[in-house]
């Protein structure tokens, strides 16, 4: 099977969630030794993008991109290790989190698969995650966004929370920060200091690659 031919139905099989089909090609891919960023750039982001575009068209909803996300993401996990360190290419880099008191993941989680398919390199803290974990994570991987989520209404004045450390630590003006989850809304977003509202997750990219744009212009 030719490079092009791999690109193709590693596209389809990302955009129709078949994770098995998916994985076989990954491994056609390394034993063929073809070149990885090529195969990220041509197919795997293409068809993250298209997805996302799909599901802002309601022709995909939840389901469709969470079978299309770990499809991706199986693909990705064979692939990464065989990236040269010089080879890889990110987008930036992500810390990823749901905040302390909340252990819902899932939205997180297809945040997290699209990101990464459209090339950010991400850090996923999991969930019930401390202001002082998340800290720590900014310090010492140089991240260029912080993501948190919480899916209950308790849990959502931790945003706040994080914020104010940042602050305290100096740390605030390095990143930007971006919030999401059922009950969160973009003026909430607003007014616990957060730069964004990502209301799913190709939203949630399309903010990160203007995040990153903007720091880019900076410096």
């Amino acid at each position: 099977m030719d490079i092009d031919q791999i690109k193709k139905e590693l596209h389809e099989a990302i955009l129709n969630g078949n994770q098995n089909k998916a994985i076989d090609l990954a491994k056609k891919i390394i034993e063929q030794k073809i070149d990885i960023p090529s195969i990220l750039q041509d197919s795997m982001v293409p068809a993250m993008d298209e997805v996302g575009e799909l599901f802002e068209k309601k022709e995909y909803f939840i389901p469709e991109l969470l079978i299309s996300a770990r499809a991706m993401e199986s693909a990705l996990k064979l692939l990464k290790p065989y990236l040269k360190v010089d080879e890889e290419i990110s987008a930036g880099k992500v810390v990823l989190g749901t905040v302390q008191g909340d252990i819902h993941d899932i939205g997180k989680n297809i945040v997290k698969y699209f990101l990464e398919g459209a090339g950010f390199a991400v850090i996923d803290l999991g969930k019930e995650v401390t202001a002082e974990k998340f800290i720590e994570t900014i310090k010492k991987e140089k991240v260029d966004i912080l993501a948190m989520s919480a899916l209950i209404t308790t849990t959502m004045p931790y945003f706040k929370k994080v914020v104010d450390a940042l602050k305290q630590t100096k740390l605030r003006d390095k990143i930007k920060i971006m919030v999401g989850g059922a009950p969160v809304t973009p003026e909430f977003a607003k007014r616990v200091g957060a730069d964004a509202y990502a209301e799913d997750a190709p939203k949630a990219v399309q903010i990160a690659r203007n995040f990153i744009t903007e720091l880019r212009e900076k410096g």
